[in-house]
């Protein structure tokens, strides 16, 4: 066994793995998959879902653990070498999985298969299977069928150029500045920006587009000349607006043909656009309920939003001779604002968020509602900053995790959840597989030999994210397919993640995960109460950008010609919803990688929709809180076993209804941002 990605007696052993070892090992698991499929679909063998499952799960479970941890390296250590393996084998795993799920023989045979002898998460997961066989083109046949699997090998390919541009682009950048135009730039983001010069062999101090570094400055730069360059940068990435050398990272003709391949797979499946198709395994029922729920929220935020710019516009004038402020002064004006009205900056706070300290304070308030324990575990990984943990129950193993917490060249930027394996009743050996997850930030790195710093955004985005690990790990249900993450609608897996975030806010939590980086003095109430004071600070516009994303996608996907430019639409959606309007020349479609690289496509309303969902569902925690202030245990235990245990094996909104004895309401949405006071 000398290839790494063929061993799956335990996890995956990452600091082995090399590009040579990628062909050869899909090539072998492909073969297993394909004799695999060949022997479940053969005329003598039983349409029984344990038989089935024994064979061809048993073997596309091995071949997906494999692909995803090559998939995992090519986003958090991406070098040229394993690119090129990672692209190389990408069009055989497509067609592999495209071929599987168009399969008329194994859809007959799943058309077979008794349901009465299927427990309740097997009949879950089969009427998804069932679903599924009809989206992915089992009912085509002929040239249409031909035609819908190498629309898929596109679209795998497409997506994943996308996503290296916006990589690539976005390493590309460097500005290396000099001490005099890093007035008011904090100190931690120089000392870091100065050291990245260093390591350089170069003077100066070497500013980048990743968020530890671009947001600060964008904040807190004195010179709006040194703003107007990175934003300029950072707004235009992977773009034909990009200067002369980045231009070649340029996405705009990848969209327009991404765009057509999906139109044109919708009409082969029967719909009128791409829209209607993806909503069709979600909670939303139409595209045309999405944008009414969309443009009803608009409305509400409105007012809120127009009196959020107001107040800008008044402070810039007056306190920072701004008269008219351009897009790249609108984050500093923010931050002065928000320090001049609530008499705190995020910097101020950003001393009481080391790391080790929030994620002990994290584990603490999970293990008191989830009643588990959280250690210390080993595995092999793929940097030495990845952490790795066990969640324990009565001494019995849970679940596993991975924290990759920072930054760093090669990686790519934001903060997502994925599965390594998920929880399995495996029906090869009967023995119970439990879950394992991985959960990946950028933060800023420690400097000096000190911890790394947190921002409470960066605090509430671990939170998030582990909330998505949790609906993972924690899950009770053996039937893999809807263990976990899986076979949750779409549009409802963002509810565990966003749910957490609202324990951020909360004092008796947050004080247990603070400690001055240098004297060790917890955060001061005095500070957290300015926090809290300004937590809404600009809700309303913040709501609209989002509206704006999520309408401008599904508009996208519903009532746009592929063939047509896409920024007039991008403008139309903005004229409606934005109170801000961007330079002509801004085109952050262009990296808007979760429509065009991650799975959101007619799908980034999912954030607002589970919203919803999720402020309901912590106003139970609000409503049983004790006079401690902690959240209550049993309403924790309640929300564990209909939420999260119960993961995909029935309808999020029956998994909602179990937990709140209704339908879900948008009154708790509106009151936690602030905007519940007027409509």
């Amino acid at each position: 066994m000398n290839n790494p990605l063929l061993s799956f007696d335990d996890l995956p052993l990452f600091d082995r793995i090399a590009p040579g070892h990628v062909a050869p090992a899909v090539d072998q698991l492909l073969a297993q998959a394909n004799a695999a499929l060949e022997t479940v679909t053969a005329a003598g063998f039983p349409a029984r879902w344990n038989d089935i499952a024994c064979v061809l799960d048993v073997s596309t479970e091995r071949l997906g653990r494999a692909w995803g941890a090559v998939s995992h390296l090519n986003s958090v250590a991406d070098t040229p070498e394993l690119r090129a393996a990672y692209n190389e084998s990408l069009p055989k795993i497509t067609e592999f999985f495209t071929r599987l799920g168009a399969d008329e023989r194994l859809y007959a045979k799943y058309k077979a298969i008794d349901t009465a002898t299927l427990n309740a998460e097997q009949r879950q997961a089969h009427r998804n299977a069932m679903r599924n066989f009809v989206l992915g083109g089992a009912e085509l046949a002929g040239a249409d069928r031909a035609r819908f699997a190498a629309i898929q090998e596109r679209q795998a390919e497409l997506s994943q150029k996308f996503s290296e541009n916006a990589l690539d682009a976005t390493d590309a950048f460097a500005y290396h500045a000099d001490a005099s135009e890093l007035e008011g730039v904090p100190d931690d983001v120089q000392q870091a920006a100065r050291a990245a010069a260093k390591a350089e062999g170069k003077d100066g101090y070497k500013l980048t587009l990743k968020m530890p570094c671009y947001l600060p400055v964008m904040q807190f730069a004195r010179r709006s000349d040194l703003r107007e360059r990175l934003y300029r940068a950072y707004v235009t990435r992977a773009s034909d607006q990009a200067d002369a050398a980045s231009r070649k990272f340029d996405n705009s003709t990848l969209i327009t043909e991404m765009l057509a391949l999906r139109l044109e797979e919708a009409r082969l499946l029967g719909y009128r656009n791409f829209g209607e198709l993806s909503v069709v395994p979600k909670m939303a029922e139409s595209p045309q309920q999405v944008i009414s729920f969309l443009r009803d929220l608009a409305v509400r935020a409105r007012p809120f939003a127009e009196q959020d710019l107001a107040d800008l516009r008044e402070f810039a004038s007056r306190q920072l001779g701004l008269p008219d402020p351009q897009a790249w002064d609108w984050p500093y004006v923010s931050e002065k604002l928000k320090e001049a009205r609530y008499a705190f900056s995020e910097q101020e706070v950003k001393p009481y968020f080391p790391a080790p300290k929030v994620l002990a304070g994290l584990f603490k308030i999970v293990e008191t509602l989830f009643d588990v324990n959280i250690r210390n575990d080993t595995a092999p990984v793929w940097h030495p900053s990845v952490e790795f943990y066990r969640l324990e129950r009565d001494g019995k193993l849970v679940g596993q995790f991975y924290l990759d917490p920072s930054a760093r060249h090669g990686k790519r930027g934001g903060a997502w959840m994925d599965d390594v394996r998920a929880r399995w009743l495996r029906p090869d050996t009967q023995q119970l597989q439990t879950p394992v997850a991985h959960l990946v930030c950028n933060f800023a790195e420690g400097m000096d030999g000190k911890p790394a710093l947190l921002t409470h955004d960066d605090v509430t985005t671990l939170f998030h994210e582990f909330g998505h690990g949790l609906h993972h790990l924690l899950s009770q249900v053996n039937e893999r397919d809807v263990s976990g993450i899986s076979g949750v609608e779409w549009d409802a897996v963002e509810l565990p993640s966003q749910f957490m975030e609202n324990f951020c806010w909360e004092w008796d939590v947050l004080r247990h995960m603070t400690a001055h980086v240098d004297t060790g003095a917890p955060l001061p109430r005095e500070l957290f109460d300015k926090m809290l004071a300004a937590k809404n600070f600009q809700s309303g516009m913040q709501t609209l950008r989002q509206i704006e994303f999520s309408l401008f996608d599904m508009l996208l996907h519903t009532a746009h010609d592929p063939a047509l430019d896409l920024m007039p639409l991008l403008a139309q959606v903005r004229a409606e919803v934005a109170v801000l309007q961007p330079p002509d020349w801004s085109r952050t479609a262009h990296t808007f990688s979760h429509i065009f690289a991650g799975g959101y496509a007619a799908g980034y309303y999912s954030y607002k929709w589970a919203e919803v969902l999720s402020a309901d569902a912590y106003a139970a925690f609000e409503e049983t809180v004790g006079q401690d202030g902690l959240p209550n245990a049993e309403t924790g235990r309640k929300y564990r076993q209909a939420i999260l245990e119960a993961g995909g094996s029935r309808p999020a909104i029956e998994s909602f209804k179990a937990f709140r004895g209704r339908e879900p309401a948008l009154d708790a949405l509106l009151r936690h941002q602030g905007m519940a006071e007027r409509k």
